[in-house]
Order: C-alpha cells, then sequence, then structure tokens
C-alpha cells in the first residue's frame, strides 16, 4: 500500500453533489446536480475532483494515486452535519417521557424536579472520563448513521466548575474523535436552582468567571442561550448575547419553542441560527426570512414532546434557509437519529429531497459558521457517505431505515 494522499473513490451510480444550489428559499428536486457512475478524487482531507469516474481515472493516468473501488450499486451524498445535539450527558429521563404521555406538561415537570435539572444532577455528579466515554459510545452511532460533523453542547453542569467540566471533556472527544466536533457553551440552559441570585446575576456570573477560563482554554467560540418563558428573558438574552458578541464569539438561540421572542433576539444579536421555532408564526417568520440567521429544526423535540414541527414549509417559501439537526438530549429528543426525524419532517410539512438534505448538509454547515464541508466539489471537505441503493430518493423514502453502507471523513473511510 502507497503512502500517497491521492486517492480514487467509485465508481458510485449516483453522486448527488448539491453544488449550486442557494443558501436561502425553496428548492425542487430537479435543481439537484446528479452525476452518474461517478467519481471523487481526494487529495489528503480535501476533495481535488468529481466527474464521471472513467474520465477522472484517465486523467490520473501517470500519477501516483490509490483507487478505492467501490463494487456494489451505491448513491453517494455529503456527509450529514447534526449541527445541534446534546449529546455530553449522563441519566436517563424515561420518567419524564411517560409523564407527558400520560398529559402531564414539559413545564410542569421541570417544576417538580425533572426535565434539565435532573439532567444537570446526573452530569455533575459524573466524572469528566465517564462523560468522554459516553460520548464516544454515541458518536459511533452517529457514525452509523453518515454524521460527519456534530456540534456538541455544554449546558448540564451550570455552574462554572461543571460547565468547565463539560467542556473540557468535549475538547478530549474532539481531539481523538474520527468526525468534526463542534463545542458550545449552554451555560444559559436555565438559572440553576441552587444558585444565590437573579437572572441578571446568573448571567454575570458566566460573563466574568466562566468566560474568561473558556478563552484562556480555547474550549469552544460558541454560546447558545434558551430564551423561553421557564429559561432566559428577552431582556436578559439580549444583554448577554450582545456582550458575548463584542468578546468575539459566534451565537446561537434555543428561541420560539414554547412561546415567541427568541427568534427576534438572535435575528437583533446576529446569531448564525435560531433552533427550535415550533410555535413561531407569521411575524417571526418573515424577519427570519429576511435576516441571515439560519433556521434551525428540531424534529426529534416535536417526536419527543408531542408538539407542532418547525413550519418548516412556511419558513422555506418566506425565503429563509432551513437547517434540520436532532437535538439528541436525554429529555426531550432521545432517539437520536437525525435522517428518520428528517424524514417524518418532510412528510409533515411537504419538504423536497433537496430541501432535506439541503438541511442536513451545507444549510447547517452555515449554522456553524462552515463553508468548507456539505456539498461535494473541488476544494471542500472530503466527507461523505454512500447508500446501498440506485437512486438518491430511496434515502429519505425508507425514512432512515436505509442506513450508509460507508462513511468517510476527511477523505478517510471510518465506516
Amino acid at each position: 500500500m502507497s503512502n500517497t494522499q491521492i486517492k480514487l473513490y467509485g465508481p458510485f451510480t449516483q453522486l448527488v453533489s448539491l453544488k449550486n444550489l442557494p443558501l436561502k428559499g425553496s428548492l425542487k428536486d430537479d435543481q439537484i446536480d446528479i452525476i452518474k457512475n461517478a467519481g471523487i478524487i481526494a487529495h489528503g482531507s480535501k476533495i481535488q475532483a468529481v466527474g464521471d469516474f472513467e474520465k477522472l481515472n484517465a486523467q490520473l493516468k501517470g500519477k501516483n494515486f490509490e483507487t478505492e473501488y467501490i463494487q456494489e450499486p451505491t448513491v453517494v451524498v455529503p456527509g450529514f452535519i447534526d449541527a445541534h445535539t446534546h449529546i455530553c450527558f449522563d441519566g436517563n429521563r424515561a420518567a419524564d417521557f411517560a409523564s407527558r404521555n400520560a398529559g402531564i406538561s414539559y413545564q410542569e415537570i421541570a417544576a417538580a424536579g425533572g426535565g434539565i435539572w435532573s439532567s444537570v444532577t446526573h452530569t455533575r455528579n459524573a466524572t469528566k472520563k465517564r462523560l468522554v466515554s459516553l460520548m464516544n459510545k454515541r458518536i459511533q452511532q452517529l457514525i452509523l448513521n453518515g454524521i460527519t460533523t456534530v456540534e456538541i453542547k455544554s449546558g448540564y453542569g451550570l455552574s462554572v466548575e461543571h460547565e468547565i467540566k463539560m467542556l473540557q471533556a468535549i475538547a478530549e472527544v474532539k481531539k481523538k474523535s474520527k468526525i468534526n466536533v463542534v463545542p458550545t457553551c449552554l451555560a444559559a440552559h436555565i438559572k440553576p436552582k441552587d444558585f444565590d441570585g437573579d437572572e441578571r446575576a446568573y448571567l454575570d456570573m458566566i460573563l466574568n468567571d466562566l468566560v474568561p477560563l473558556v478563552k484562556n482554554e480555547d474550549l469552544t467560540n460558541r454560546f447558545d442561550i434558551f430564551t423561553e418563558e421557564n429559561a432566559f428573558s428577552i431582556e436578559g438574552s439580549k444583554y448577554y448575547l450582545k456582550a458575548l458578541k463584542q468578546k468575539g464569539f459566534d451565537l446561537t438561540i434555543h428561541g420560539d419553542q414554547f412561546s415567541v421572542g427568541g427568534s427576534k433576539v438572535a435575528v437583533e444579536c446576529g446569531a448564525l441560527s435560531v433552533d427550535h421555532l415550533e410555535v413561531s408564526g407569521k411575524t417571526e417568520i418573515e424577519m427570519i426570512a429576511k435576516s441571515e440567521t439560519i433556521a434551525m429544526a428540531l424534529p426529534g423535540a416535536s417526536l419527543g414532546i408531542g408538539c407542532d414541527f418547525t413550519p418548516a414549509r412556511k419558513l422555506l417559501d418566506a425565503g429563509a434557509s432551513v437547517a434540520i439537526a436532532s437535538d439528541w438530549n436525554p429529555g426531550s429528543a432521545p432517539m437520536g437519529y437525525l435522517l428518520n426525524q428528517a424524514s417524518i419532517l418532510a412528510t409533515f410539512e411537504k419538504l423536497s429531497t433537496a430541501e432535506v438534505l439541503a438541511g442536513m448538509t451545507f444549510r447547517a454547515a452555515k449554522a456553524l459558521n462552515y463553508t468548507d464541508r456539505g456539498v461535494l466539489e473541488k476544494g471542500k471537505r472530503a466527507d461523505f457517505q454512500m447508500f446501498p441503493t440506485q437512486d438518491y430518493r430511496d434515502i429519505l423514502y425508507h425514512q432512515g431505515s436505509l442506513r450508509p453502507s460507508g462513511v468517510w471523513c476527511g477523505g478517510k473511510r471510518i465506516r
């Protein structure tokens, strides 16, 4: 085996590049660029060329390269990007799920000691080593499902000590992971029950005590806040996010999940994305569509809580950019299977295959402030996956039961 970094992959029955599709607005399937009998040339972690396999093979004649032959009929698409997860956690909230199914609301469960605080208690009690081990197991599941970039939030620590522990655990996983890991600080998840002070005092504690440690250890350049009636107010969220913006951090927001207001904060503060949006109405939809903020649909939370889906169809038709993520967490979205969730969302919101694939690839990448992935073309990361089928439409048709038979991240096969 040669040590060359140049590799040719293929032939693939169909290659869905997703190139030249707009970042915002609705998409039709006939806009998808499909190459038949296709190949990919990668030089190290980057794509060097995409096109007809035989022509690419001839193009490399006389050069030092390796070929990874694909024998079976397959469709290759960009690796999926799960841009909103909470997979750094310990504990189980099956009791919460049972209670919701019995008619008790998410807010009532939280008030009774369940909800986020239950996960905080378990995660605080976990060692960093245990959190790393649990995340690594969950990342193995992500790989099996074609995820090549995952965002992981803190937010179950809710103190300087435990938020740092979570972010350090995420950093350790990032360093050794086969896929790309993007850490986000969600210390403003809820105001912890054991904090002696009001909302502003807690947010100031994060800004004055936690943020300097995060910067010193370079643990993340992203911060999130849960803007909601039972979490942080609109005024408090604006104060917090504007302070973080001045410090140079990227922003994202949990907004419009149970009450509106979060999306307005996101747009006004220049957040990369606003995530949830299950209760967003016409005003919120139009505002998001006119902005550069990505609308992040989290169908797993709708399935877990039993509420409406993000109005993805209306957002796209209004001109917004819609990404789709799993929200994998121990409480409201325990499934963790992005493709299943996205397929179900597509059915209820009448989304085209192009819109769903874009929402899990280059539009999700933009929500993480990346432009180097999510599309199969020259210069992009060689993050891709193949499905054992001859028609790309089968990927959603099987609603997640069709799993990728091969996954590559940075040109390296990891499945």
